[in-house]
């Protein structure tokens, strides 16, 4: 039997380890898998919850280089990321850069056109958006009424300070009349006291 070229050997036996290969080898590392939508979406908010929780809880000199940054991205590139970034940042209270109503106006951007962010982010800009919305909506509705408790105060001091005006002028007018009618009847005794001192054989009280 004549024997096979050695070329033909070695062409059988790679063939033979490819086809082992594509079977599976044990000793191969596998492929790693596509992440999933889920799995892209938890890691995407994983990275922003810790970057607001390095804001709430860092120190402040970490705090500040993470809000300067967040503004830097956004003003160099304001992507719907680095807004949402920004505008998550600037929502979470605990730090000196927090302000809602800016946070309001850039979620509000961001929802009126929704298709440019992720499903996920949509879902985060959407709770952070409604939470705000209750809270000024609460605030507001405290300084009402404060406002109407202050102005209520305000008018009952002022009907209290008339009504005690009131009773001062009326107390002085009486007052007045009083001592008015004391000067009448001084003036009349006086008058009979002279009439009586004139008359013949009236002896003049002492």
């Amino acid at each position: 039997m004549p024997r096979k070229p050695a070329a033909l050997c070695t062409l059988a036996a790679a063939l033979a380890l490819a086809g082992c290969g594509s079977m599976g080898n044990p000793r191969l590392p596998a492929p790693a898998p596509a992440p999933s939508p889920q799995a892209t979406a938890s890691a995407m908010l994983a990275g922003y919850l810790e970057v607001l929780q390095k804001v709430v809880s860092g120190p402040a000199a970490e705090q500040a280089e993470i809000i300067a940054s967040a503004q830097h991205d956004f003003d160099i590139a304001p992507t719907p990321s680095h807004q949402l970034k920004l505008a998550l940042i600037l929502a979470t209270p605990g730090h000196p850069a927090t302000d809602l109503p800016r946070s309001q106006t850039l979620l509000r951007q961001l929802m009126a056109n929704p298709e440019v962010l992720l499903p996920a982010e949509r879902s985060l800009a959407f709770l952070t958006l409604s939470q705000i919305d209750d809270h000024l909506t609460l605030e507001a509705e405290n300084r009402r009424l404060q406002q109407d408790a202050a102005r209520a105060d305000r008018e009952r001091t002022a009907n209290a300070n008339h009504r005690l005006q009131a009773e001062q002028d009326e107390n002085a007018r009486l007052r007045k009349e009083l001592d008015e009618a004391r000067a009448k009847l001084a003036a009349i005794a006086n008058i009979e006291r002279s009439l009586n001192e004139r008359k013949p054989g009236t002896t003049p009280h002492p």
